[in-house]
């Protein structure tokens, strides 16, 4: 199949619509317009609905409404608009509804500016909304990766009936870079026979979509039913990559662009003597906190970095994974700063003196 050079937000949604997707409900906010303009081009091309809602608390209770019918459906949008959809989004999880969320990230906090970060990690993994819920989050770190990441995360949504989000900095989507619309591999997906679609597919009794439950002993029992799904997920959906490790003294973890950062930085280091290596987070939950584990079990290891476009806050799971047998440093840029590899390099090098 031949390669097209592709902007990473247009990719994203061609992505989604060669997934299936045939309903978008969205709102403008840079660096993510192309993705919203382009589906407004291409759904009616694919007899599919398209709508600029009046704003983002519109647009993700619209995907509620898609969702809970059965339809495969996404919302894209940029950090504050993200923030928005939050009451929608822990009402989509709640309900147990299927959909995708993609957050082409920009600085922060308030406005911010619209240069790339990543400093909706906090929000994305911790639950940016209320109450006990997940996400699944994907973060591509090249616009191929987007793509694929985009096609597979409609499955993962559809088997475990929970929302999806792909979080990609604002560089990932804007660049444009060489890409193939490969087959993803399929999934035995259970039917959606809980969608509240007028019963036009089978005789059945009434479905009811709900998050509310006054009764505190059944809302208790619901949290506990969303734990087992979670625990599920954990166990059979972590993703990560790794570069360098073997004999590393120093562990890297980063995930997106500055993954990509970061190895130029490895390979700098290592003309210069010193061996390190790189673990890339692809799913930020569930985080592959066990391979961090067996990296500070390795005897050449002497300290882990945590670098990030952000004011450090992945480090913390990177400690977690670490559980204090290894220093664990960090070195980040934030407000649209993107990390340089010189920058990394001597971080590195002050982090191994200490």
């Amino acid at each position: 199949m031949t390669k097209e050079l592709w902007k990473g937000n247009e990719a994203i949604a061609e992505a989604a619509i060669k997934a299936g997707c045939k309903h978008f409900f969205g709102y403008p906010i840079t660096p993510q317009n192309e993705i919203p303009e382009y589906m407004s081009l291409r759904m009616p091309q694919v007899d599919g609905c398209f709508v600029q809602a009046e704003s983002e608390v519109a647009a993700i209770n619209m995907v509620y409404g898609a969702a809970g019918a059965g339809a495969r459906v996404m919302t894209s949008s940029s950090s504050p608009g993200i923030s928005l959809k939050m009451e929608g989004i822990t009402y989509i999880a709640g309900s147990e509804l299927p959909c995708l969320i993609v957050n082409i990230v920009r600085g922060g906090p308030g406005l911010g500016g619209i240069q790339p970060a990543q400093s909706d990690y906090f929000q994305a993994t911790k639950g940016g909304g209320h109450g006990d819920y997940r996400l699944v989050v994907l973060a591509p770190s090249s616009v191929q990766e987007a793509v694929d990441l985009t096609q597979v995360s409609f499955d993962i949504a559809d088997q475990y009936r929970n929302p999806v989000m792909i979080m990609a900095d604002g560089m990932i989507g804007q660049m444009m870079e060489p890409v193939e619309f490969k087959e993803v591999e399929k999934r035995q997906l259970p039917a959606k026979d809980w969608a509240t679609d007028g019963g036009t597919k089978g005789n059945r009794g009434k479905n009811i979509i709900n998050s509310l439950f006054i009764d505190p002993a059944e809302c208790e029992l619901h949290n506990q039913k969303l734990a087992r799904k979670y625990a599920e997920i954990e166990k059979n959906e972590v993703r990560f990559e790794t570069y360098n490790m073997e004999g590393a003294e120093l562990v890297f973890v980063a995930y997106g662009t500055v993954a990509r950062i970061v190895r130029n930085a490895i390979n700098t280091l290592e003309k210069q003597g010193i061996k390190a290596g790189l673990i890339r987070p692809i799913t930020l939950w569930p985080y592959p906190y066990a391979e961090i584990q067996k990296a500070a079990a390795q005897s050449s290891v002497k300290a882990f970095m945590s670098v990030e476009m952000s004011m450090g806050q992945m480090v913390e799971d990177v400690k977690l994974g670490v559980n204090g047998v290894k220093p664990v440093h960090f070195y980040g840029r934030t407000g649209g700063m993107i990390p340089t590899p010189a920058d990394i390099v001597e971080a590195a090098k002050k982090a191994l003196e200490v």
